[in-house]
């Protein structure tokens, strides 16, 4: 019996060989690593069953056996807009993988806005004492749009810093260390409540400019709003416009709907906008974070058994 043929396109792609070894799965496997530089030739293309990839960059066409995806993020936009992603192909997501990076990668964006560390360096360099003050998360209300893995940890960490946190869900129910899981619907709730508003949404039709001027006038203006999700959530004219009319106190972004972010782009310039180059989720272990997730689904599949973090095409993810 022939063994499934399985592609890594990655540059990482010996750590997904030595997981699989290191978990008595290789050997069930026709396993081929190739560096993202590297064209996937025709006929290992053909005879492909399994691959895992950033991206389809135009493989599709070229495997008509293609049984699985295993995507190496959390977001699979790319993925879903294939016009050659068929229906009988399982695409699974790398959900989970970011659960340790992108909290504390979110708490450094708040410590950012609430403690002078900045303002202190750039004092120093001008050998310059200059009082400061820091503000207090203790007692602060942060709304969190979308409660979900990355959601409820960075809540657990929150909590312990005395914060207050609400959120929304697509089906609410009470959640450790949230003090209010709120409907989609609720959404102007939380923002009206929030001192921090963060969008862990995922990117679908209905999340699209989720983000425009009724809802940014919906927030408190002395509150942040912080997107660490998708660059597509928010209209970007209108975030221009409340931070510089001062209807919110400002924003923190992590992503955008052009990446690299043009440098001709207003955000840049845009007082009260400070832009991070996409820095939530990577971390030096995230390749071994998301071999653990294709390991078990690899075990899963030799198996013959339903698929984790399967993305429903329907919502989006």
């Amino acid at each position: 019996m022939s063994k499934p043929v399985c592609v890594v396109w990655t540059n990482d792609w010996k750590v997904y060989e030595q997981a699989l070894a290191q978990a008595g799965l290789i050997d069930r496997f026709e396993f081929h690593g190739l560096k993202l530089d590297a064209a996937i030739p025709d006929a290992l293309a053909a005879r492909t069953e399994v691959l895992l990839a950033w991206r389809p960059d135009g493989v599709l066409a070229r495997m008509p056996r293609l049984r699985w995806i295993q995507a190496v993020t959390a977001g699979v936009d790319a993925w879903l807009a294939s016009p050659d992603l068929r229906v009988d192909t399982t695409l699974c997501c790398a959900r989970g993988s970011h659960r340790t990076s992108m909290p504390e990668n979110i708490l450094g964006a708040l410590f950012h806005l609430t403690k002078p560390y900045m303002a202190c360096a750039l004092d120093q360099r001008e050998s310059r004492w200059t009082r400061r003050m820091s503000v207090p998360l203790a007692g602060q209300t942060l709304g969190i749009l979308g409660l979900g893995a990355i959601g409820q940890e960075l809540a657990r960490k929150a909590a312990a810093l005395e914060m207050r946190v609400i959120g929304t869900k697509r089906s609410p129910a009470p959640l450790p260390y949230i003090d209010k899981v709120h409907a989609s619907e609720a959404t102007d709730e939380v923002l009206a409540a929030s001192d921090f508003v963060l969008l862990l949404l995922p990117s679908t039709r209905d999340t699209e400019n989720f983000i425009d001027a009724r809802r940014l006038e919906a927030m408190k203006p002395t509150a942040w709003l912080l997107n660490f999700a998708r660059g597509a959530l928010i209209v970007d004219a209108d975030l221009i416009a409340a931070v510089t009319a001062k209807t919110i106190a400002g924003a923190v972004l992590d992503v955008y709907r052009e990446e690299p972010l043009p440098s001709t782009h207003p955000f840049w310039t845009t007082p009260g906008i400070l832009v991070l180059p996409h820095i939530g989720g990577g971390h030096p272990q995230r390749a071994a974070a998301v071999a653990e997730i294709f390991v078990a689904n690899a075990r899963r599949f030799a198996a013959d058994q339903p698929l984790a973090a399967v993305v429903d095409r329907a919502r989006g993810y």
